[in-house]
């Protein structure tokens, strides 16, 4: 291989990326990777993110290409370098993100001799990903430039495919491995107008019109929302509720309880009110309609799997099977907004909404009992009141990117809707807390509007090095640290009980000074101590950097204070609907 023939083939790689609309590389140093690592620096077109640890960069990709939409590109040098990417490319898969996963790679002669940073980099990711090639190595065969541009459009057009996912390209090189950098911006002027179809995916239309006859003869039905991107998708699935009187059971990650559609027929404290297994026969549905993926609440897991008879459809465009309770019994590849668009032609109003009043009845009561319930618990920064008080104090537009564990389910309890716009993130695909400050980092850099992010301390911890790329990139976003000093889920749950290991295994509380971390990396910090000194913490909006407010909190009051707010609001709703 000469520099000729190297040079031709990474500056055709680059250029073809751009001409498909992938401007956005992270790149995490090594030499095996300089060929396409320079290119892409060189390239005008090209925005390049430096990630210096390889599991971090994976996820911060991750974050950029959720809140864009579009494939990113991932490259790092051979050997355990790609196995780093794995965490991510596991929760891209399943979360259903773009990426175009670009790992260098020895040669072929250099494979399993024992070259050093060599490993077998053939399919290591697996099922994990949508599409894997192998590429030749650059040479001066006749087609081997068409061949590049071949497998780059290949790739790219996997990501994109419904459902979206990752892309795996694994690169060889030969040394010698710096291209002739002169020639980029040549051929960086000399685009091409590449053609992009998109497409929405329908279902046949007699299907549609049963389905419709079917749904206007019921009249207790429910839509369930799970987490879901899809701009046009509120508005369209608000107006069906509203043709049919049905409650939509709206998770936080679905987009439906923020912004400035109507939320009239939004339910967001059905995770409380079906914690509560004596409301079931009042609330039992005749049909349910599912978009999304499976909600973050377990007790509205535990109540549609209650539900063996009723009628289950759940609609998904990327053509998934996302049924855990294992009794939908329809399954339909269509695009969830012309799928309720669709419906909507065809369905007359329902004017009996006693159903839905029930549901709204319910949710109002329970709304104002939180929000009362949890004012007593006001002595202490118990976590609940935590989303409560940033509903109060986050800006009018902003990204709210969640922790798993707490965090979210927190969420789904305590975060009532609003007419912000707040976008909320969370890593659903495989439920890791690993990677987590990554993912908000990239967010951040994709967004024109500030980044928030609430994380528990294990979670943190596990990313750390997450909060390098905030310093690298300038990037501005704030984190609250809820610090419970260990897995504040845990108590939760039966293994609670387990006295003698309890806190060994699973509180695992680690006594960490997070200052000290905040300083390691140029953040901003400071713990509070109550919560008008959050208020004032939040009220800083025009803070630059990374802003870290550690929350502590105690973890050991957290399950009895819980589950008095939710009995008595329990108690409560079944007074008020006569129950």
């Amino acid at each position: 291989m000469n520099n000729q023939d190297l040079t031709n083939y990474v500056v055709t790689f680059v250029q073809q990326l751009i001409d498909l609309g992938v401007v956005q590389t992270v790149i995490s140093p090594g030499s095996r990777s300089t060929p396409l690592a320079l290119v892409m620096s060189e390239h005008p077109d090209m925005k390049v993110y430096l990630n210096i640890d390889e599991r971090s960069a994976g996820f911060f990709a991750l974050g950029l290409a959720k809140k864009q939409k579009k494939p990113v590109a991932l490259l790092c040098t051979s050997g355990t370098a790609t196995a780093n990417y794995y965490p991510a490319i596991v929760e891209a898969y399943y979360s259903r993100i773009p990426l175009i996963v670009i790992t260098a790679d020895r040669p072929h002669e250099l494979r399993d001799v024992g070259a050093p940073q060599a490993i077998n980099q053939i399919n290591m990711y697996g099922k994990y990903v949508k599409w894997f090639v192998d590429a030749s190595l650059p040479e001066s065969q006749p087609g081997i430039i068409q061949y590049v541009k071949n497998i780059v459009s290949h790739a790219v057009f996997e990501s994109r495919k419904h459902p979206n996912g990752p892309v795996h390209m694994n690169m060889p090189f030969r040394e010698p491995l710096v291209p002739d950098l002169s020639t980029v911006v040549e051929k960086a002027k000399q685009k091409r107008n590449v053609m992009q179809i998109t497409s929405q995916t329908t279902i046949d239309q007699e299907a549609i019109q049963r389905i419709a006859d079917r749904l206007q003869t019921v009249k207790k039905g429910l839509i369930v929302c799970g987490e879901l991107y899809h701009e046009a998708f509120s508005k369209s699935v608000i107006q069906l509720a509203e043709k049919l009187q049905y409650p939509i059971l709206a998770d936080p990650l679905s987009q439906l309880r923020f912004g400035e559609h109507s939320k009239e027929h939004v339910i967001e404290g059905y995770d409380t009110i079906l914690k509560d297994r004596d409301l079931y026969p009042s609330l039992q549905p005749d049909v349910i309609l599912r978009f999304g993926a499976m909600p973050v609440s377990k007790s509205l897991f535990l109540f549609l799997k209650e539900q063996p008879h009723t009628e289950q459809i759940i609609v998904d465009h990327g053509g998934g099977w996302r049924d855990p309770t294992l009794i939908a019994e329809q399954h339909l590849f269509c695009d969830e907004q012309y799928f309720c668009d669709e419906l909507v032609k065809r369905l007359e109003k329902n004017e009996d909404d006693a159903w839905y009043l029930r549901w709204k009845k319910a949710n109002d009561l329970t709304r104002t009992l939180i929000l009362d319930g949890v004012v007593d618990e006001s002595d202490s920064l118990f976590e609940g009141k935590l989303y409560i008080e940033l509903l109060k104090w986050l800006p009018e537009e902003c990204n709210l990117v969640v922790g798993n564990s707490m965090p979210i389910r927190d969420i789904d309890t305590f975060f009532y809707s609003s007419e912000k716009k707040i976008h909320i993130y969370a890593n659903r695909g495989a439920n890791g807390i690993d990677g987590v400050v990554s993912t908000a980092m990239g967010i951040g850099a994709a967004s024109s509007f500030p980044t928030y992010l609430v994380i528990g301390d294990l979670s943190f911890f596990h990313d750390l090095n997450g909060l390098l790329a905030g310093k690298l990139h300038q990037l501005n976003i704030t984190i609250l640290l809820v610090n419970n000093n260990g897995g504040g889920i845990f108590s939760f749950l039966p293994q609670a009980d387990e006295k003698k290991h309890f806190e060994a295994l699973f509180g695992t509380p680690t006594d960490l000074d997070f200052r000290h971390a905040a300083a390691f990396y140029g953040a901003n910090y400071v713990k509070v101590s109550s919560w008008d000194e959050l208020a004032c913490e939040l009220k800083r909006t025009n803070q630059n950097g990374v802003n870290i407010i550690e929350i502590p909190t105690e973890r050991y009051t957290r399950v009895k204070s819980h589950r008095k707010i939710m009995q008595f609001v329990s108690r409560e709703i079944r007074k008020e609907l006569g129950i």
